[in-house]
């Protein structure tokens, strides 16, 4: 995600909708004073000075020209929320080289092609090209058939499937997980 894309994830996410309610990726990465604060525009506005700043926040899946689906990574340092989350806060002290995937949004009509698998697998790419040392996340354990939005943190079953193994499991539904990016599959 660059400033040249800007519009694809405008699409991707709606320019009204932002994503799932107006959050426009932004839920870890401020605290909840401030989201409140910031409402739907002002998150909108928020992500788009990040991006403009030269953060790159996550990354965009496409299908040939067309933006279908989208996976947040960052250093863990920048998503507070994540970070002190009662499930996602990490084990001992969070290194700068330590990453998280947060958050997947997948657009309605590409759902159910194992995009998530592939996101996976782009973000453990992007975050050691940019020196991550490992990659966290705290997805859901699925013990039902889920509802409309609950899988945006991820589905466990995809995390093991990239070779996560679990570090703590604080809920019964979600499961802090880790990806030792130093050891492994040659990605």
């Amino acid at each position: 995600m660059t400033p040249e894309r800007w519009d694809d994830l405008e699409r991707l996410f709606g320019p009204e909708r932002g994503a799932n309610s107006g959050c426009w990726c932004m839920y870890w990465r401020v605290k909840k004073p401030e989201w409140d604060k910031l409402g739907k525009a002002g998150r909108k506005r928020t992500m788009r000075a990040l991006v403009a700043a030269g953060a790159v926040p996550g990354i965009i899946a496409y299908e040939g020209e067309v933006p279908v689906a989208w996976c947040a990574i960052a250093p863990r340092a920048a998503t507070p929320r994540f970070n002190t989350s009662r499930v996602a806060k990490p084990v001992g002290d969070v290194s700068a080289t330590d990453w998280a995937i947060t958050c997947f949004y997948i657009a309605p009509t590409h759902r159910h092609k194992h995009l998530m698998s592939a996101l996976v697998d782009a973000a453990l790419k992007h975050a050691r090209r940019n020196g991550a040392r490992a990659v966290e996340g705290c997805p859901i354990e699925p013990k039902r058939r889920l509802m409309w939005g609950e899988g945006f943190v991820g589905i466990a079953s995809v995390f093991r499937g990239a070779a996560f193994e679990e570090v703590a499991k604080r809920s019964e539904t979600r499961t802090l997980m880790r990806r030792d990016l130093k050891r492994g599959r040659g990605d």
